[in-house]
């Protein structure tokens, strides 16, 4: 009896499910695009911004992995250092004038 009413549903809604199939394959396809799409703008985002940070060219710089920078050691090389008051470039990096 169930197998009956089962058999007789799949009969009456057989000629919709390659339509609804393509379509629902399609829009995974297309999420994971997307996805892919966000994370990459995303990474970009977030690599521009690090690259922002002026810690490495600061001649309060140590490159020492206890002592980062001796005026603002916990902000060092962090978006916090940013917009860091005390950046003062190292010779090698600075301008001619």
């Amino acid at each position: 009896m169930v197998f009956q009413i089962l058999a007789r549903l799949i009969q009456i809604i057989q000629p919709f499910l390659i339509p609804i199939c393509f379509v629902v394959a399609w829009s995974l396809v297309a999420m994971v695009f997307w996805q892919v799409y966000t994370a990459a703008r995303d990474g970009v985002k977030q690599a521009k911004q690090m690259h922002q940070i002026p810690c490495a060219d600061c001649q309060f710089f140590t490159g020492d992995y206890n002592l980062k920078c001796t005026v603002h050691p916990m902000s060092a090389l962090s978006e916090d250092a940013i917009d860091c008051s005390d950046y003062s470039p190292t010779a090698r990096t600075r301008m001619p004038e």
